[in-house]
């Protein structure tokens, strides 16, 4: 049904790269959330009023938190798609973190809510009726769950949303809850035994699992992720692709949502290299990351000296040396050295794992001890970088 009105509704379906695109998918996941978790709780309220309960009507609420959560998706991916302003430059890209935050909220507190229910059932149980009407209601409940699981993980991918995959979660959990409500149901039915309440508690750890999950993803970038591997593969392929550029380090990946994204980076050059022509291919390199990748592209030209043979060496050594040393992911950037009458400062940037739980000051007196041990002339004028990328 969602691939049908897609086709239907979204214009460049397939470009999922466009954010118009992306928030017209958005918009119909989460239209069609709206409608069929509002019908499922219509549907499981009726079946809970007639047999009286209390995990079917929880399962119900349940429903009806997953319908307002799938309107806060909807309102946030709207607003998410608003043009940049004066007082937000950046755009509003990541009002759809902010929705998903909202969302796993209503779902811990209805997940309270139906556990305080649930409990006081277990201590003051009520007779629970058998009704067909009901066992078909849960059994196709299951149904369009897990096909609401499947749509929302599916275009969830293809448009890279993190509030979509915490949607799809939420399903499954549902799918979870709804099975062991029917087991009750039919237990209760075939054994006498009444597990109604208990199946009621069960249901709202799984609610309150399912919104401490989804809190989780959407808060994780809102403080700021990691960029993707891929992503970064791709940008390291094609800097590099060009003659003139010798490496990159310190790359920065600013997510602010689908569509906007900013990156910086250095670009070592030669230093013998002539001004303009460099600027000229750093300027090419930029606008071709911007075209393939769809982000805004900062280069740095770091000149590099490639012809003095000992600073190769001493780079190379020094390299070795705190990658046996320190940590086999150290790599070291913008080397040279300055020779005096007594001493030789070796100047460079070194990037440490942030597995390396060190201060900054710590690694630099570490660094400069294992470089003096190596060469007693040698003093090691050293900055401290961390990574923001895992490059190779």
């Amino acid at each position: 049904m969602v691939r049908l009105l897609a086709k239907l509704l979204i214009r460049d379906r397939e470009n999922t790269s466009d954010p118009a695109v992306r928030q017209a998918y958005g918009t119909l996941c989460g239209a069609v959330g709206i409608a069929l978790n509002a019908l499922l709780f219509a549907a499981k309220y009726l079946a809970g009023a007639i047999t009286g309960s209390i995990a079917v009507m929880a399962d119900a609420f349940n429903n009806l938190s997953d319908a307002g959560s799938s309107l806060i998706t909807l309102v946030g991916f709207r607003i998410s798609g608003k043009r940049n302003d004066s007082e937000h430059p950046f755009g509003h890209g990541r009002l759809e973190y902010i929705a998903g935050l909202i969302v796993s909220m209503i779902i811990i507190l209805m997940g309270f809510d139906l556990g305080r229910d649930s409990v006081k059932k277990i201590f003051a149980p009520e007779p629970v009726s058998f009704s067909l009407l009901s066992l078909g209601i849960l059994c196709a409940s299951i149904l369009v769950k897990l096909y609401m699981a499947m749509y929302n993980r599916a275009i969830g991918r293809r448009i890279h949303s993190v509030a979509m995959a915490a949607t799809a979660m939420d399903s499954l959990s549902d799918v979870v809850a709804t099975s062991a409500v029917l087991v009750s149901t039919l237990v209760g039915r075939f054994t006498g035994v009444n597990i109604d309440a208990w199946v009621g508690a069960l249901v709202s750890v799984m609610i309150l699992r399912a919104g401490y999950c989804a809190a989780r993803d959407t808060i994780s970038p809102l403080l700021g992720n990691p960029p993707d591997p891929e992503f970064v593969r791709q940008v390291e392929e094609i800097v590099k692709s060009y003659a003139p550029v010798r490496g990159i380090h310190d790359l920065v990946v600013h997510d602010y949502g689908a569509g906007r994204v900013m990156i910086s980076l250095h670009a070592e050059v030669s230093a013998d290299g002539d001004l303009m022509e460099l600027h000229d291919v750093i300027d090419t390199i930029e606008r071709r990351l911007s075209r393939e990748l769809k982000c805004q592209a900062v280069i740095h030209m770091d000149p590099v000296n490639t012809d003095d043979e000992a600073t190769t060496q001493a780079r190379e050594r020094v390299t070795r040396l705190l990658r046996d040393r320190l940590h086999p992911g150290v790599t070291v950037h913008d080397f040279r050295m300055v020779t005096g009458p007594t001493h030789t400062n070796v100047i460079f940037d070194a990037v440490i794992p942030l597995e390396i739980d060190r201060s900054e000051e710590q690694l630099k007196t570490e660094i400069r001890k294992l470089v003096q041990e190596m060469d007693s002339t040698w003093f090691a004028v050293v900055t401290v970088d961390r990574p923001y990328a895992d490059m190779q």
